[in-house]
């Protein structure tokens, strides 16, 4: 093999390893994972039994069960066998879940909030059943459900409240199977808000992988436009 061919083949085997690595990265998205101050639960499927029950979990720990007692320092719990409702834990005192947005019908059902809406100190916190009417109902046969909530974050300082979001698969009725959690996020720095449905940045070397799979395809194209 010539020099030149060597280092050819060199280069490649280099950008295969990147292309892997990066397909590892994003192909791997159910362990939780941080970028800057957004924690991100990945692709999740947590059932919500049409229970009275419903699920308990925690979500700076990832533990869920339908039973509190099985789930210390649980901050969320959506139930009900009839309808999508959710359920508040003692602290924060006032409501956990995000209500009276601009552009909903009721100023105390937990609303279906648009991409990118605040969820900070400024926002309204009850619980209840999801709104069903108007612009900010819940959306059936869809998992374009984002519920706004805050929580205790015992991971900061004094157990300070933090801002996160929850997605929510629906059937055809709220009360209906299947439902589930299919993703969360919050923000772990102390007072900062987050926006409905943020997720972390790629990792730098995620790019770099993607990257080396186009140089990749680009360098297979060019040999055999060659041949």
């Amino acid at each position: 093999m010539s020099p030149l061919n060597k280092k050819l083949s060199f280069i490649d085997g280099r950008l295969a390893g990147y292309a892997t690595l990066a397909g590892a990265a994003l192909a791997a998205p159910a362990l939780p994972s941080a970028d800057a101050t957004i924690i991100w639960s990945g692709p999740v499927a947590i059932n919500i039994p049409s229970t009275t029950a419903g699920i308990y979990l925690n979500v700076v720990t990832g533990v869920f069960n339908t039973v509190p007692a099985s789930v210390p320092g649980w901050d969320v719990n959506p139930f009900s066998a009839t309808s999508l409702s959710f359920f508040n834990p003692t602290a924060p005192a006032g409501g956990v879940y995000v209500v009276n947005t601009p552009g909903g019908t009721s100023a105390t059902a937990p609303d279906n909030l648009p991409f990118g809406t605040l969820i900070s100190s400024l926002s309204g916190f009850g619980s209840g059943a999801i709104e069903t009417t108007g612009p900010l109902a819940a959306q059936l046969n869809s998992s374009n459900n984002l519920i706004g909530f805050r929580f205790v974050d015992a991971t900061l300082n004094g157990g300070a409240v933090a801002y996160g979001w929850m997605r929510i698969s629906l059937g055809a009725t709220t009360g209906a199977q299947p439902r589930a959690i299919v993703e969360y996020a919050y923000e772990n720095t102390q007072g900062l808000g987050i926006a409905a449905g943020a997720i972390p940045e790629p990792s730098t070397m995620a790019l770099f992988g993607v990257m080396a799979a186009g140089a990749l395809g680009v360098r297979e194209w060019r040999k055999r436009k060659a041949q």
